[in-house]
């Protein structure tokens, strides 16, 4: 939100960039990444891959949203005229070791992971903006790289594919989670004052299904355990 701007541009430049130097190098495939921001905030539940450009995009996020629909624009328009198989996938909340671990800019779980850490170090209260109801799907980092190899791949189709298990979980359940990895449960505040941004933009992935329909995701608990065992052995060396 503070930095719109440099969102847009930053984003612009390298869908334009990175798939213009691809056709002129000969790249036959090129797999590129949307996300579940760019989807319109007023839209009927389930998103599914077809409502992309069905409406404007939540405010807080609009121009990186709108930068990002432009990725797929791209790639469709390079499909169609230069039969290039350029495709896109739109991955939910992506975390997992060696993420981004500052307070301030870093996604949810990595930042809360961080904020624990030093609650916990400085013993005071592990504070938690918002109500904690909010919903999210979050998929852990090694599932996005199995799924990216196996579009590599595989995938073909204009229409983006949902790389989702479809599981919502409450803010509150992963501050929850996070805070047992640190023996500091007893110590949440939630800052009800503070925003809680969009309740929940569940996601449909019947389409990865009928393409995997066996595939195992790597639950939130595991998931979480592993990535806070990885910031603790790293915790001189990450990136905060």
């Amino acid at each position: 939100m503070n930095y719109k701007g440099e969102f847009f541009f930053d984003n612009i430049m390298m869908n334009t960039n990175v798939l213009e130097v691809s056709r002129l190098m000969g790249v036959k495939k090129v797999v590129s990444f949307l996300s579940t921001c760019i989807f319109p905030d007023k839209v009927q539940y389930p998103l599914t891959e077809d409502k992309i450009h069905l409406g404007k995009p939540h405010y807080s996020n609009d121009a990186y949203a709108y930068a990002k629909r432009m990725l797929d624009v791209q790639s469709r328009a390079y499909k169609e005229q230069y039969g290039l198989n350029y495709i896109t996938v739109i991955p939910t909340n992506v975390y997992g070791p060696k993420d981004n671990f500052d307070i301030k800019n870093g996604h949810v779980i990595p930042s809360l992971i961080h904020k624990c850490y030093i609650s916990k170090k400085n013993k005071v209260p592990f504070e938690v903006w918002g109500s904690g109801k909010p919903l999210r799907e979050f998929v852990h980092v090694k599932d996005i790289a199995n799924l990216t190899e196996w579009a590599l791949d595989n995938y073909i189709e204009d229409e983006p594919i949902i790389f989702s298990n479809s599981n919502e979980v409450s803010i509150e359940y992963i501050s929850e989670l996070i805070a047992k990895q640190f023996n500091y449960e007893d110590n949440i505040k939630f800052q009800s004052n503070k925003p809680d941004g969009q309740f929940r933009k569940p996601s449909d992935n019947s389409k990865l299904k009928k393409y995997l329909p066996n595939y195992k995701f790597i639950s939130i608990e595991d998931g979480i355990k592993d990535t806070v065992e990885w910031f603790k052995k790293n915790i001189d060396n990450i990136r905060k």
